[in-house]
């Protein structure tokens, strides 16, 4: 069982590689300014969904299925963390909470002018986190 979910994973993990980056791409050309079209703030609205849904993606399902695979006992999510982090799937604990909160200012507003002021941190932190789902992608092929 835990082969077969980590593969699935895997090939999930992938394709939310995909959008972000995409998404990423899109936010750039467009830049962080004062007011945004109606269609710039859509493009935006779609990085922060990706962004949110790739950090939850990542530590709750891709890691964890990294531990047992590896037979780890499932702990907390803390654990999960840790547990990534001395498999050296990235570098600093302090850039993952990071990660977690801007998650967290996303998933908690609901107007548009309060998801504005977590933009510029969803555009500066979207390649860390690509850096480090690619660098898990690559510990999880080297596993098999």
């Amino acid at each position: 069982m835990s082969v077969e979910n980590l593969e699935k994973n895997i090939a999930f993990l992938e394709k939310q590689i995909f959008w972000l980056d995409l998404s990423i791409s899109e936010c750039q050309e467009i830049g962080i300014k004062k007011e945004y079209t109606t269609d710039e703030f859509g493009r935006f609205e779609t990085l922060c969904s990706r962004f949110a849904r790739s950090i939850d993606f990542l530590v709750r399902k891709v890691w964890r299925s990294i531990d047992d695979y590896e037979f780890e006992q499932q702990g907390t999510l803390i654990d999960v963390v840790n547990n990534a982090h001395k498999r050296d799937l990235f570098d600093d604990i302090q850039e993952v909470r990071m990660i977690k909160e801007i998650r967290n200012d996303i998933v908690h507003e609901y107007i548009d002018d309060g998801l504005l002021d977590v933009l510029e941190d969803v555009l500066s932190f979207s390649e860390k986190l690509i850096f480090i789902m690619r660098t898990t992608l690559k510990y999880t092929h080297e596993l098999k």
